[in-house]
């Protein structure tokens, strides 16, 4: 069976590695679904969730992500995120009261630097909340 190598670090520390069968997760036009030997490829990523199917035990890892960049070799998968979250270290209720903050924010901007801020905000913490509750359903 081919498997790929998965890199998931930001700023703080790496994340996950390991060999995995597939990842998908938000490219900058869509969803992203790598498989072992894709074609080469460097892009934004939208925040959102990566999932991992792990090639040791099948199971699927999940990272939660505010951004970045990604890196696609046909045998590694670098994901360099701005913020990277273990799925089953997310807070929901966290992320709704800081979306309720960037939605008071972006009400409240003076200038449009201060809009954009929010908006960014908001749109992570909208990101996220809707990762938290797919992994939740899993």
């Amino acid at each position: 069976m081919a498997t790929i190598h998965v890199d998931v670090v930001s700023a703080e520390h790496s994340i996950f590695s390991g060999e995995a069968k597939f990842v998908a997760l938000p490219g900058e036009n869509g969803e992203l679904g790598i498989l072992p030997r894709h074609t080469p490829l460097i892009t934004r990523i939208r925040p959102g969730a990566v999932r991992i199917e792990r090639a040791d035990n099948g199971e699927e890892e999940f990272v939660f992500v505010a951004g970045g960049i990604l890196e696609v070799q046909p045998d590694r998968v670098t994901v360099l995120a701005d913020t990277a979250i273990r799925g089953h270290d997310l807070d929901e209720a966290k992320a709704v009261e800081a979306k309720r903050i960037a939605e008071e924010s972006m009400k409240n901007a003076k200038s449009d630097i201060d809009l954009a801020r929010a908006q960014g905000e908001f749109a992570a913490m909208a990101a996220q909340i809707a990762a938290i509750q797919k992994f939740r359903r899993k």
